[in-house]
């Protein structure tokens, strides 16, 4: 992030705004009258630890394309949801100190690493609203800038010194990279049902919110069942956030998300809602396939007759019901945790993370 930026995250009343301000944006105004007031009170809670946060993300500037390309895209911004996990997960113990924010920044570099590498392997134009690294620098830049990021995670994670830490995040990692492989494989191919979805929405997003969760706990001295239970919350919370992420590719508002529509589906990639049509509706199929294959001729009429087949066969609801669920499950697994502001904090998230609009 900007220098100025961060140095505006240093006040006290300037950066619970900014925190505040990227919630609200994750919720949308529509869900702010419920989730308001425990919105400012989780901005109020964790508005210190993100500007630290923000300081510690800067990528030092250099000679090398790699360092321009990874600071175009932490200079984007972006939710920081995984770090706030981090801090929150820490606060359910002892604390949120320099160990738990080696941690916190290191799972914002990964998830960064990552989405340098998809948008080579999805040929991206944009993230965020701006255009790509790979759009700026090229795929090469993108790819080496993601790796740059990668090992200058691990390195801080080797540093944090929080045991199991690192060997946690290696074995993340190879979940990632095979949860990816499992996907890519899968592209184009509308047979894909809820298993296969599962196997790679567990591996993809949620094993990096499960590792936010486990790293804070470690970090802030919990026991192996404070632990546990956490990285419960983070695997729920992970598979919550990413059916949400289903369903704003197909239902979305544009200059939210900042991506266009049905994106996910123009790659061939089949999510949730798609695989519930697919499984409800046969006129889904033929849709499916002609976006795909780009036949050409008109595709927005083929993708509003798509919006049609999902609504009537309620893949679109029942997409939001399983992400309910899901954020359901992970405030249940906070139960067995002492009760008070991180907790409450976190259950803050859960809800957010299903309400969200971005």
């Amino acid at each position: 992030m900007p220098t100025a930026v961060a140095a505006r995250m240093d006040g006290t009343e300037t950066g619970r705004a900014e925190v505040l301000r990227r919630l609200e944006a994750i919720c949308g105004d529509r869900d702010l009258a419920s989730l308001g007031r425990r919105l400012e009170d989780l901005a109020g809670l964790v508005h210190a630890d993100m500007a630290s946060l923000e300081r510690d993300l800067a990528v030092p500037s250099g000679p090398r394309a790699i360092h321009a390309g990874a600071s175009h895209l932490l200079a984007l911004g972006g939710k920081r949801l995984r770090p706030m996990c981090v801090a929150l997960a820490s606060r359910v113990g002892t604390g949120f100190d320099a160990r738990g924010r080696a941690l916190a920044v290191a799972v914002e570099l990964v998830h960064n690493a990552t989405l340098l590498h998809d948008d080579v392997v999805d040929l991206g134009d944009t993230r965020r609203g701006a255009p790509t690294t790979r759009a700026v620098w090229g795929n090469a830049v993108s790819i080496f800038a993601g790796d740059w990021l990668l090992v200058d995670a691990l390195r801080r994670v080797r540093a944090a010194n929080v045991p199991g830490t690192l060997e946690r995040l290696l074995d993340v990692i190879d979940e990632m990279i095979q949860a990816e492989s499992l996907q890519l494989e899968r592209r184009g191919r509308l047979e894909t049902g809820r298993e296969t979805w599962e196997r790679v929405v567990e591996g993809k997003t949620a094993a990096l919110f499960r590792w936010a969760m486990f790293a804070g706990a470690r970090a802030g001295g919990l026991d192996e069942r404070g632990v546990s239970a956490l990285e419960e919350y983070g695997l729920h919370l992970g598979v919550a956030f990413q059916a949400i992420d289903d369903l704003l590719d197909l239902s979305g508002d544009q200059r939210a998300t900042g991506k266009a529509l049905f994106t996910d589906l123009r790659e061939g990639k089949m999510t949730y809602p798609l695989i519930l049509a697919m499984e409800r509706d046969r006129a889904a199929e033929p849709l499916l396939r002609a976006v795909i294959a780009d036949e050409g001729g008109d595709e927005q009429a083929r993708f509003d007759e798509m919006v049609v087949v999902l609504e009537r066969t309620g893949a679109l609801h029942d997409c939001r019901a399983l992400a309910e669920t899901h954020a359901q499950r992970a405030v249940d697994a906070l139960a067995v945790l002492p009760q008070g502001k991180a907790t409450e904090a976190l259950v803050t998230v859960a809800e957010a993370t299903v309400a969200r609009r971005a």
